[in-house]
């Protein structure tokens, strides 16, 4: 064979190598990223938490905040996020497209749902006709009327279930009206109305301590555990198990304890 024929087969093959060995590599970089859509608090806040634990297993954890309900599932089943962290069960059944897209890895906590007021310091000086302003969206709609029902303010049809609305109320003693209102703007909407059902994480956000400042709070058994949601099919990605890892840590079981008080409750 010739000489310089070997020798250019030869520089071929080594570029080829090369190249394979450099792809390689993005390709190996690319599948420890892990792009995690999250509320600011107190999900956003736990992900940079254990960042670090993440980038000492090789996995670069990036948190990206929404500050809405809808967005981070739309984001995940488009393939912009790698998983989200934001929402409970229920919530996450209460779409179809996101059930058959969508599915738990596993849960973290619980944040207890409230009632909250800048106008009264008691749930009994609530008047007569009060405004109470309550999530429209399916699930936590449901859920707060069930807290007030719970609590003997109110009753609801025998099949309401989770996804209530107040035109299943059968029973208002006090005659409240009620108020529906996209759940992140229920903290701004307080001084509006008499009083307001607000979710833990956005209770927190406002400087709110669910614990000190609602005068009814969830238990630490709601079925409302909020979890982190990944596409079907990616439930044991070690880049998720690694995840699940670091947030159901006694690391992250201090923080919470430390930080919140019993405002939000770890489930592990």
């Amino acid at each position: 064979m010739n000489i310089k024929r070997v020798a250019l087969i030869a520089l071929l093959a080594a570029a080829t190598t090369v190249s394979v060995f450099a792809s390689g590599q993005r390709s190996g970089a690319a599948s420890r990223v892990l792009k995690v859509g999250a509320t600011p608090v107190p999900h956003a806040e736990l992900l940079n938490l254990v960042k670090s634990d993440l980038t000492a297993a090789g996995i670069d954890l990036q948190v990206l905040e929404f500050t809405d309900y809808v967005t981070p599932n739309t984001a995940l089943i488009a393939g912009d996020l790698d998983a989200n962290f934001f929402q409970h069960i229920p919530y996450l059944g209460s779409n179809q497209d996101w059930v058959n897209a969508l599915v738990s890895a596993f849960g973290v906590h619980v944040e207890p749902l409230g009632l909250y007021s800048s106008k009264v310091k008691a749930v009994t000086e609530l008047a007569d006709g009060a405004a109470i302003a309550i999530p429209n969206d399916p699930t936590n709609e449901g859920r707060a009327l069930l807290l007030l029902q719970s609590n003997g303010l109110i009753s609801l049809s025998a099949d309401a279930g989770l996804t209530a609305t107040p035109r299943d109320i059968r029973s208002n003693p006090k005659n409240f009206t009620f108020r529906e209102l996209e759940a992140a703007q229920l903290p701004r909407a307080l001084g509006d109305v008499d009083a307001a059902i607000i979710n833990g994480n956005y209770a927190l956000e406002a400087g709110l301590n669910p614990v000190q400042d609602s005068f009814i709070l969830e238990g630490a058994d709601s079925p409302y555990v909020n979890i982190v949601v990944v596409r079907k099919g990616f439930e044991q990605d070690p880049r998720i198990q690694a995840l699940a890892t670091a947030l159901r840590s006694q690391k992250v079981k201090d923080y919470i304890n430390a930080h919140w008080e019993g405002s939000v409750v770890a489930i592990f």
